[in-house]
């Protein structure tokens, strides 16, 4: 045999509204918990299909003393409705006061712009104007390097760099030292450890050639 179906959660909040509508009295969240079940509403689902039901203004709760009762008329729903069809009423004329709105701009936007030989003209030279501006742009681009900020940028950093390569420069000097001090031995392996990693002979502190005067300096 198939399984039965289960209650949908709008099916339950009808069954739950029906125990409202045909007794039309308060009921306590027990009780209605003990009636929900012969509508086919499990125990375990009361609560928040009640408590649905309330965000929907469907049904009305209030404590009275240490008690929450909960209770519904058919006059209820109707109100709701009603509360509904008037907000859905509104909206419905503003979207046709702005539709209105936006044909007569649209309308408005339209004057002044009919075909005619002026406007392709005009169409024309805008379009090669923008053609113009975009070369003149790509141009510019072309001499971004030439920017004295920018050469000031590179210069400064050209600095540092030197200064930064002749510290490790002095480092190395101050460690072969170091080393030919305390090893004297195996300045033969030393030696050949340095030319292993790169020093040769000819290591020495680097000399900072002068930059070529910016074109932008011109």
């Amino acid at each position: 045999m198939s399984k039965k179906r289960g209650l949908s959660l709008e099916e339950k909040r009808e069954k739950m509204l029906q125990i409202f509508y045909e007794s039309q009295d308060f009921f306590l969240l027990k009780e209605l918990e003990k009636l929900g079940p012969r509508k086919g509403v499990i125990t375990q689902s009361v609560k928040d299909v009640v408590q649905s039901l309330v965000d929907d203004d469907l049904v009305l709760k209030d404590k009275i003393g240490t008690s929450v009762y909960f209770w519904s008329l058919p006059s209820c729903a109707g109100n709701q409705l009603r509360n509904v069809y008037r907000n859905l009423e509104s909206d419905l004329q503003s979207s046709k006061k702005r539709h209105s709105e936006l044909v007569d701009q649209c309308q408005a936007l339209k004057k002044g712009r009919e075909e005619s030989d002026e406007r392709e003209e005009a169409l024309a030279e805008l379009k090669a104007i923008e053609q113009k501006y975009n070369m003149l742009k790509d141009e510019m681009g072309q001499y971004a390097d030439n920017d004295p900020a920018a050469f000031e940028a590179m210069k400064e950093a050209i600095e540092v760099a030197h200064a930064a390569a002749n510290r490790w420069t002095d480092n190395i000097f101050t460690l072969r030292q170091w080393c030919s001090n305390n090893f004297p031995e195996a300045k033969e392996q030393l030696e050949n450890m340095y030319k292993e990693v790169g020093i040769a002979d000819d290591f020495d502190y680097l000399e900072l050639s002068p930059l070529p005067l910016s074109s932008a300096s011109n």
